[in-house]
């Protein structure tokens, strides 16, 4: 449980707070406001997964660990990264007075949308079940590749704790 706190708490915080720096410095049409920046860069700070399983494998698994195990290890820290970048994203929107989501709403095309949009944004639990829809799915799928890389004993060994064939 300590290993999804430390690697979940450090990865949604980091993966929110560089997306929040997105919106304040930049405008509405930068590359930061858009869906393949906000997936690559969760990508990216969500080696602290692929570290975190890593890590557990090594200090507390003696070096081996199998994929079960290696997957509930790496699901967890995704679970505390998805319920970080909620906290802190609802935090962010609560201190701007919810501006980030007049923006979404005022970039729709029709009248229609914008009502359905609306309807979705400005109900906290839909809202905060999008938001959490983010990022899971993507911590979901790097615990998967973690654990199947991770299992591997000579994949990366700790230092000094070279696994024998």
């Amino acid at each position: 449980m300590r290993y999804a706190l430390v690697y979940g708490l450090l990865s949604g915080s980091i993966i929110i707070l560089i997306m929040i720096a997105g919106f304040e410095f930049t405008g509405p049409d930068s590359f930061t406001h858009t869906l393949w920046y906000g997936y690559a860069l969760m990508l990216v700070v969500l080696t602290f997964l692929f570290l975190g399983v890593k890590r557990y494998r090594d200090i507390e698994c003696g070096g081996i660990i199998r994929f079960g195990r290696a997957f509930l290890v790496g699901l967890g820290i995704a679970v505390i990264a998805s319920i970080a970048y909620v906290v802190i994203f609802e935090a962010y929107l609560a201190a701007t007075g919810y501006r980030y989501l007049g923006e979404i709403v005022a970039g729709a095309h029709t009248a229609p949308e914008r009502a359905e949009i609306e309807s979705m944004l400005y109900n906290p639990l839909m809202r905060t079940m999008f938001v959490s829809l983010e990022i899971l799915p993507v911590g979901v799928l790097v615990a998967l590749v973690s654990a199947a890389l991770l299992r591997n004993p000579k994949l990366l060994p700790a230092a000094g704790s070279i696994p024998q064939s």
